[in-house]
């Protein structure tokens, strides 16, 4: 995409992003109660997390219009979509609201070009060019390929180009990458931020995958049996979760890159000006000229991160470094450290026995270290 033509888009939809989703729905159906009441800022990718049957999909049928709320008001940048009291609900084809599911539910009688056209003939504004929105998607080569013949991640890419050619106010995306393979799912979130980081589209992203909503999300909004239960920025409320057990308890990090190191297989992470992360090579990054600029995403789950009282040199573990016990938590047969080192928290678990060898305690210094492959990534650079 040219950059006037970014430049152009990018104007166009901040008028939208200064404004906010507001809903607050009560509805009841087959035994299960939903009942939300949020505002959130159209502003960047919000997460929203929880197990099967927290209401997650529900919500965003709501939001939609696919589903009828027993009563609310849903307002999206200043205009009322629904309404109980004054009787308001705008049709879902009038809401200019995308979504894209799980299933890319693609017209099969139409080529991967139709089924685009069909969606920017009935945009009524028109302010983007089908070619651009190609061209970011990275549909060239498909463009007349039945869509039968596509692969997952091709027809999820062709339903993401489709949803964007209607030219939505905000974007919904239920579930879209859980079908496919972990190295199809890295480049549909590198290419998600980058539509989003260039459209400046809002959008609310649904998965039950912690790690993927790790990489894509700006703030999180955490779902259960059928209410709110948490929101805030990713990293703040992944770390909330690590209290309750019921998610896989880890460290999230967006650090710096530092640099790549290929004849080690590494890249490298600036945590402070002397301390390094090491994490496995990010290979698609090799040659970026641009690094200052960018931050990586990660995470190491709490049980892959020891404490020593005392620095170990000699040892295949590459990333070893000084933190401060903040918080000793007891859960069953092990115990939760949250540490500090500079601005950042790390979360490590540890066993009864071991902390009772250790005899830790809060505002001890001790050494943490992690293996390299510790530090998980599913996509390779994103925006600072």
């Amino acid at each position: 995409m040219s950059s006037a033509i970014t430049e152009q888009v990018s104007e166009n939809f901040n008028e939208l992003s200064m404004n906010e989703l507001s809903f607050n729905f009560i509805t009841e159906f087959d035994g299960f109660t939903l009942t939300v009441n949020q505002r959130l800022s159209t502003q960047g990718i919000t997460g929203v997390f929880g197990h099967s049957g927290s209401g997650k999909s529900t919500l965003l049928r709501l939001i939609s219009g696919l589903e009828d709320s027993s009563s609310g008001q849903l307002i999206l940048n200043g205009k009322i979509l629904f309404d109980s009291a004054k009787s308001i609900t705008i049709k879902p084809e009038k809401r200019r609201i995308g979504l894209v599911f799980q299933d890319s539910r693609l017209f099969p009688h139409l080529n991967v070009l139709q089924n685009l056209e069909y969606a920017h003939k009935r945009c009524i504004n028109k302010r983007l060019n089908i070619n651009d929105i190609i061209q970011l998607t990275q549909l060239q080569p498909l463009l007349h390929k039945k869509t039968t013949l596509l692969s997952g991640g091709e027809k999820q890419r062709v339903a993401i180009a489709r949803a964007i050619l209607s030219e939505p106010e905000l974007l919904l995306l239920d579930e879209p990458l859980s079908a496919l393979d972990n190295q199809n799912r890295a480049l549909m979130i590198t290419l998600l931020l980058n539509v989003q980081r260039t459209l400046k589209i809002p959008m609310l992203y649904v998965s039950h995958s912690l790690a993927e909503l790790q990489q894509v999300a700006d703030n999180l909004l955490v779902m259960n049996q059928g209410k709110v239960e948490h929101f805030g920025s990713i990293h703040h409320i992944i770390h909330t979760l690590n209290s309750s057990q019921t998610t896989l308890q880890q460290t999230s990090l967006a650090l710096k890159v530092n640099e790549h190191l290929p004849q080690y297989g590494l890249t490298s992470l600036q945590l402070t000006s002397d301390i390094n992360i090491f994490l496995p090579l990010q290979k698609n990054a090799l040659f970026n000229e641009e690094l200052a600029s960018k931050l990586v995403r990660c995470y190491i789950a709490a049980s892959d991160i020891s404490i020593s009282k005392s620095e170990v040199f000699d040892s295949s573990i590459v990333n070893h470094f000084q933190a401060k016990i903040v918080s000793i938590k007891k859960q069953s047969n092990t115990l939760l450290i949250t540490l500090t080192c500079s601005d950042q928290v790390f979360y490590s678990t540890i066993s009864l026995w071991s902390a009772e060898r250790l005899s830790l305690s809060i505002d001890d210094l001790v050494y943490i270290q992690f293996k390299a492959s510790a530090v998980h990534c599913l996509a390779n650079i994103r925006e600072g």
